[in-house]
């Protein structure tokens, strides 16, 4: 796949007048999460979690520097931290994701007697699927809406936790926390001499070159 910021490294920020101390320290216990650290999870929710995250957001295999989901994942529930809003058809946080890793669980011993970390990518992403559309049928889903856990609990946990690491900010070219520097061209299609340069047909070389600078 082809970079679409070559040479960015949002790291390369780090001591520039883009960051300020807090930055730097909430970046640093970021990129410190142990990647095999869990308090929360169970050993088989840890192994049904891990699953899920790489079929949702899947990492190239060569990738340095992981983002580690289910750590991530793991210390936001361990800390109680919630958004401060739910959806009413949902339980709280903590007893959302329980529930939904033992139904999805029983899911999958229910239709193919195994685990549902020991499936297959393929047969994974078709329970993804059927949690996604609302066509789960084991009895231990109860009243908890799959389709609702799915798009207001499942996805917006991984992802939002996957975006707030500096490894997915250097593929989408984020420079971080606007504090202190901030940004002054948001105009369309303007960038700022700190905010990294986008490799487009025939520049490919420049935005790398650009981008090795940048700091």
């Amino acid at each position: 796949m082809t970079e679409r910021y070559p040479g960015y490294d949002v790291l390369a920020k780090r001591n520039s007048p883009s960051w300020n101390d807090l930055t730097r320290r909430v970046v640093d216990e970021r990129l410190a999460i142990d990647p095999r650290r869990r308090r929360f999870f169970t050993t088989a929710e840890w192994l049904t979690v891990c699953a899920i995250c790489e079929r949702i957001v899947p990492q190239p295999p060569d990738r340095i520097r992981v983002v580690p989901l289910p750590a991530m994942l793991d210390q936001k529930l361990d800390a109680d931290a919630r958004d401060g809003y739910r959806d009413a058809r949902l339980p709280p946080m903590r007893e959302a994701w329980q529930r939904a890793l033992f139904a999805l669980e029983a899911e999958a011993r229910s239709r193919h007697d195994c685990s549902f970390h020991q499936l297959d990518p393929t047969r994974q992403v078709a329970l993804l699927q059927a949690m996604q559309t609302g066509q789960v049928h084991d009895p231990a889903w109860r009243d908890l809406p799959p389709e609702v856990f799915f798009a207001k609990r499942l996805l917006h946990d991984i992802v939002s936790a996957y975006y707030a690491h500096p490894t997915a900010w250097n593929e989408i070219g984020f420079g971080g926390p606007a504090s202190p520097r901030g940004y002054v061209r948001l105009s369309f299609d303007r960038r700022d001499p700190w905010e990294a340069s986008e490799a487009r047909p025939g520049r490919e070389d420049q935005a790398r070159r650009e981008n090795a600078r940048m700091g």
